[in-house]
C-alpha cells in the first residue's frame, strides 16, 4: 500500500536530494512528522465488502452511476442489483467488492416499490415521455374514467401475476441483440410476453389527466408496459411521465446517499446483509475444509450461510451424491 504525500512534503525532498547528500536524513525526518500528523488509517481507509445505497438521479444509466462510484472509491469490484432507466430516479442498491458481488443472485428477486406518474389521454412509442407523444382521438362515447373505473381497472387486469409484452425500446436481448438496436436499425421486434408479479398498484392522486400510482412488484415488470397497458384498458391512452423507485427489498430510498458523496464509511457491511438469511456456524476444522474446496458432514439447505467466527465464509449447498454432507458453492 502506498502513502501518498502532500506536495509540500514531495517538494521538500526534492529540493534536499538535489543539494547534498544529507537528503536522505531530512526526508525521513519529514516523513516521520507527516505520519504523526496524517496516520495511515486516516488516509487509506479499510475495504468493506458491502451493499451501498444510493440515490439516483435522473439523466445518468445505472453504469454510469457505477463508474462515479468506482472513481470515488476506487474500487472497480463494483455491480448492482436492478438497473433503472436513464430517466428513471430512486434506490439503486450497489454491491462493493468481490465478496458482495458473490452473494447478487441472492438477491436477484427483490420486491420493488414505484411511484409512477402517468400521462393519461396519450400514447407514446417508448412508453415514456422520451419517445414521439401522440394524443388519443377520443372513441364515440367515451367518458374521463373516476377513481372508481381506475380502481377495477387495476384490480381486474393488474394485479398478481399477469402477462406483459416488455417495450421494444428495451435492453431486452432478442436473437443476441439488444431490442433497442433493433428498432433504432429499423428491424421489426416482436417482444414476447412474459410472466411477472405486481403485490400492490394504489391510487395516490388523480386528476386527468395525470395520474400518480404506487406500484410493488416483482422482479422484471417493466412500469412503462403497466402505463400502457392501463391506458388500453381505460381506452384512452396512457404514457409514464416520470418514476421513482423508492423501495428494493427492506432498503429505502430515504437511506440512499447521492453517489458524488459516496463513501467507504456508507456501505452496509457484508455480514449485516447476510444476518437475516439462514445460517450454520462453523468450527475452525470445517471452514478450513470449505476453504479448500472440501464437503463437510454437515447437513444444510440450499444456499445457506457458512459462518466462522463471526463472518459470512461461504454459500453452502448439499450435496448431491446421497450423503448428508454439504459442500460450498461459492468461497467468500
Amino acid at each position: 500500500m502506498v502513502r501518498h504525500c502532500s506536495p509540500q512534503v514531495c517538494e521538500w525532498r526534492l529540493s534536499c536530494n538535489s543539494s547534498c547528500g544529507k537528503g536522505i536524513l531530512i526526508e525521513i525526518a519529514i516523513r516521520q512528522s507527516f505520519n504523526r500528523k496524517y496516520p495511515l488509517h486516516a488516509i487509506v481507509p479499510p475495504m468493506r465488502h458491502g451493499f451501498l445505497l444510493i440515490a439516483k438521479p435522473r439523466g445518468p444509466t445505472s453504469h454510469d452511476i457505477v463508474g462515479m462510484v468506482r472513481r470515488r472509491l476506487s474500487e472497480s469490484k463494483i455491480g448492482h442489483l436492478g438497473t433503472l432507466d436513464p430517466e428513471a430516479e430512486g434506490l439503486l442498491v450497489l454491491a462493493v467488492g468481490a465478496k458482495a458481488l458473490k452473494v447478487v443472485e441472492l438477491y436477484n428477486h427483490l420486491t420493488k416499490e414505484y411511484v409512477a406518474t402517468l400521462r393519461l389521454g396519450f400514447t407514446s412509442l417508448t412508453y415514456d415521455r422520451e419517445g414521439p407523444i401522440t394524443e388519443s382521438k377520443p372513441i364515440p362515447g367515451w367518458v374521463i374514467p373516476d377513481d372508481v373505473v381506475l380502481r377495477r381497472a387495476i384490480e381486474e387486469h393488474f394485479l398478481g401475476k399477469i402477462k406483459q409484452v416488455p417495450p421494444a425500446h428495451s435492453a431486452i436481448k432478442i436473437g443476441g441483440e439488444r431490442a433497442y438496436d433493433k428498432v433504432r436499425q429499423g428491424k421489426n421486434v416482436d417482444m414476447p410476453s412474459r410472466e411477472v408479479e405486481i403485490t400492490s398498484c394504489k391510487i395516490e392522486s388523480y386528476e386527468y389527466p395525470s395520474l400518480i400510482l404506487r406500484v410493488a412488484c416483482g422482479s422484471g415488470t417493466y412500469i412503462r408496459s403497466l402505463a400502457h397497458d392501463l391506458g388500453g384498458v381505460l381506452r384512452c391512452g396512457a404514457y409514464l411521465d416520470s418514476l421513482t423507485r423508492t423501495k428494493v427489498g427492506e432498503w429505502k430510498l430515504e437511506d440512499g446517499i447521492a453517489p458524488e458523496e459516496a463513501s467507504w464509511t456508507d456501505i452496509v457491511p457484508l455480514k449485516e446483509i447476510l444476518l437475516p438469511r439462514h445460517r450454520i456456524d462453523l468450527d475452525d476444522v470445517n471452514a478450513e475444509h470449505i476453504r479448500n474446496g472440501r464437503p463437510i458432514a454437515l447437513e444444510v439447505q440450499e444456499d445457506t450461510i457458512g459462518w466462522n467466527q463471526g463472518l459470512p465464509i461461504a454459500i453452502l449447498i448439499p450435496c448431491k451424491d446421497g450423503t448428508r454432507m454439504s459442500r460450498a458453492r461459492k468461497v467468500l
